[in-house]
């Protein structure tokens, strides 16, 4: 059975945020298990057992060979995708890089990374990060 399709999986995901406040995004490659293209924040599914923060560490280290700070709760949504007969629970956070610099390590599912300012991301985003790129702005100007 397949997280996602057969079952609701969850997938944890994380926007990273540099010193400069800058966003960190990861275009998904041929092999993604969805939305092949599109420009993300990046993540993964969590096993069972493992804990959210746990997962998402993992997923960064595997996939880039950072480490990173797992920091504040942005949202939880649904990720469905009705053309790809997917539905997901996403958890994201908000994180830092704390010691790596990001390289793909895994180029079938990532073909691109970029660091990019909140007002000037890719066109082609995710779903999901289209909706976590606006919870983040309507936070950012709540605090500021």
């Amino acid at each position: 059975m397949k997280k996602g399709v057969d079952y609701i999986g969850v997938g944890v995901g994380a926007l990273i945020i540099d010193d400069a406040g800058r966003l960190f995004l990861a275009r998904r490659g041929k092999k993604a298990a969805n939305e092949r293209g599109c420009w993300e924040f990046p993540g993964g599914g969590v096993e069972f057992g493992e804990p959210m923060a746990d997962a998402l560490k993992r997923e960064m280290k595997e996939e880039f060979g950072i480490d990173i700070a797992v920091g504040e709760l942005l949202s939880v949504d649904d990720h469905i995708l009705p053309e790809e007969a997917q539905h997901w629970i996403s958890p994201t956070f908000v994180c830092s890089i704390v010691s790596g610099t990001p390289r793909i390590r895994e180029p079938e599912k990532c073909s691109e990374i970029g660091w990019f300012f909140p007002d000037n991301v890719p066109d082609n985003l995710s779903r999901l990060t289209q909706l976590n790129l606006q919870q983040y702005r309507e936070r950012t100007k709540k605090k500021g």
